[in-house]
């Protein structure tokens, strides 16, 4: 299969809105996308990332550009604030060309985001 635009979903939750923690989780997300996935740094074409209304510390961008991501075009938003939904959470929408199908990739939810998409491949 040539190499095709995909996206892959992430996300996960913290316990307390502090910038360690913050930076901690965002870290160890994107760090588990790229790994469970094999994608290289160049590979990613962008990523957004959104937090919930509870999350003002940091911008989780700013955790991503700390690994070593500043080159990658990095946006955040506010995720909606819907009633019953998951508390500081950061999700994550990684855009990548790859050479794998949709059905090949594994999406990553950790901490208390881990039940957000039993549907999706993780």
């Amino acid at each position: 299969m040539p190499p095709a635009v995909r996206a892959l979903r992430g996300a996960t939750t913290v316990e307390s809105d502090s910038k360690e923690q913050v930076n901690e989780r965002v870290q160890a997300l994107v760090q588990e996308m790229l790994a469970r996935n094999e994608i290289d740094k160049d590979d990613i074409i962008s990523i957004i990332f959104t937090a919930t209304e509870d999350l003002t510390s940091m911008f989780p961008a700013s955790a991503a550009r700390a690994a070593g991501l500043g080159d990658v075009p990095l946006l955040c938003a506010r995720e909606l604030s819907i009633e019953g939904g998951t508390a500081r959470c950061i999700r994550v929408l990684m855009h990548l060309t790859t050479d794998k199908s949709r059905a090949d990739l594994r999406h990553v939810y950790l901490e208390g985001a881990q039940g957000l998409r039993d549907d999706l491949p993780g």
